[in-house]
């Protein structure tokens, strides 16, 4: 992978110093934060690639960090964190993390998780016509749904577009900036839900009754992530 830079966002010294030596071993560039105030000054003054962050900074929550981080510039965050509950992975997830690694960590194991997030990044995907999402078939030549009961639901315009922009990016935080930009060639709005209403109405189509919500995640306050476990493409075109 070509090199890199990372804004490692860690309040205890020597494991700031593990990652720096680390992933500059890797030929990557290390930029290093400590608290809320050097965190935005690096995104501000440099050019980050991706963020490593810490999920305790003093008496900062570094999921609050994340959130704010999202909605200034949509770059990927590796969580980093002592707490080892699926209830903190989860919550480091909603708040707009891509991954998250437990303490104590292997270096190696950081750089993995980092050439992965990037390469979901870089790489759209390409999905054929057909795509199976789930026990569902997805048609995009003819903009339907085929349920396993056999039922056929119709997908609008736009509600084809959302899935098929998840399609080109699964795996990555689509902000909603991201979408309407995307979308409708404009920034997007706070006080605009019309991202939100096609997201709501493409869920009742695609996921499963009564389920939470498998394929499609909310990031609170950013916006969502496709999630391509059980999608494949039978055939392609």
């Amino acid at each position: 992978m070509a090199q890199i830079s990372v804004l490692a966002v860690e309040d205890e010294p020597d494991v700031r110093e593990t990652l720096r030596i680390g992933l500059e071993e890797q030929g990557w560039t290390v930029v290093e934060a400590w608290d809320r105030e050097t965190l935005f000054a690096a995104i501000r003054d440099y050019e980050i690639d991706i963020v490593t962050l810490d999920l305790k900074l003093g008496q900062e929550d570094g999921l609050d960090l994340a959130r704010e981080l999202r909605k200034q510039r949509n770059l990927p965050i590796l969580m980093i964190s002592g707490r080892t509950e699926p209830f903190d992975r989860v919550k480091g997830l909603e708040s707009g993390a891509d991954d998250y690694v437990v303490k104590p960590f292997l270096v190696r194991e950081i750089i993995l998780r980092i050439e992965a997030i990037l390469d979901r990044y870089r790489k759209p995907s390409a999905a054929g016509s057909r795509v199976t999402l789930g026990r569902n078939l997805l048609d995009l030549e003819l903009g339907t749904i085929r349920r396993p009961n056999g039922e056929t639901v119709d997908l609008t315009s736009m509600e084809q577009q959302v899935l098929e922009l998840f399609l080109r990016y699964p795996g990555r935080v689509l902000s909603r900036d991201d979408m309407s930009k995307a979308l409708y060639g404009r920034d997007w709005v706070p006080l605009d839900r019309t991202i939100d209403g096609h997201v709501a109405r493409l869920r009742r189509k695609i996921e499963a009754p009564g389920e939470a919500p498998y394929l499609i995640r909310s990031i609170r306050g950013v916006g969502y992530v496709f999630n391509d476990e059980g999608v494949s493409s039978p055939h392609t075109v």
